[in-house]
């Protein structure tokens, strides 16, 4: 069962309210296999060792060594090569290849709209936004739907519920109002909903699009994130 956290939101006419949210449910992937019921099972295998690399065998014949590959296969090594892989470990290497035993500093760079740096800095922790005491806001920017869904890519949509008649209420009538107009609406964080939504510590930032569908007494409210427009691509001549 999908976890519900709180969310903050106001609606057209500015009032707030806590509801919650959760992901949707999803169907269950289609079942890998091959007909007849067989299952199919993924593994690994080393395909190459330290001694097989180019660096190394280009320490040790040179810069062509393009005739001892087919004359002898120095890059296997059949003692290892073609062993089945299990579990693993990740491990941080320098610029030079070293491992690094211990982490390294996390360097945050920032770049100008013509790619040059412009400054480091240690990176910034940016803070939640989506249960703060500022609400979601409704900012009134309506869309159809099927402009929403080919101008931005819907990355995740989440459900948005009620917690007692009230909200019910609060939540049927903005499910019915973006119903009836065939659209949704864009909602964002900040004093005028002008900030992206961020729902952890730095977390990624998202626009919200809001979007109701309405069946007799029965409603469904979601939230889609996107971060990521999609734009043509620029003509060239």
């Amino acid at each position: 069962m999908p976890q519900l956290r709180k969310l903050h939101l106001s609606n057209a006419d500015g009032r707030d309210a806590t509801v919650l949210f959760a992901p949707l449910k999803t169907d269950k992937p289609p079942r890998k296999g091959l007909p007849g019921g067989v299952d199919v099972k993924f593994r690994r295998y080393l395909a190459a060792g330290e001694k097989g690399l180019h660096s190394a065998l280009q320490a040790k014949l040179g810069d062509d060594y393009g005739q001892a590959l087919v004359d002898g296969d120095p890059e296997i090594d059949f003692e290892k090569v073609g062993r089945e892989i299990g579990s693993t470990n990740v491990v941080q290497l320098s610029s030079s290849g070293e491992v690094l035993y211990a982490a390294p500093q996390v360097v945050e760079v920032l770049l100008g709209p013509d790619g040059e740096e412009k400054e480091r800095r240690p990176p910034l922790d940016t803070p939640a936004n989506v249960n703060d005491e500022l609400p979601i806001r409704w900012t009134g920017r309506e869309m159809p739907r099927g402009k929403v869904v080919s101008r931005f890519l819907l990355s995740r949509s989440m459900q948005v519920q009620h917690v007692d008649g009230l909200s019910y209420d609060y939540l049927f009538a903005m499910a019915k109002q973006l119903h009836d107009a065939d659209a949704m609406v864009l909602v964002g964080a900040g004093p005028k909903g002008r900030d992206p939504l961020v729902f952890q510590v730095n977390g990624s930032p998202y626009r919200g699009f809001l979007e109701g569908r309405v069946d007799g007494e029965r409603y469904l409210l979601l939230l889609h994130l996107s971060n990521m427009e999609l734009k043509r691509p620029a003509e060239t001549t």
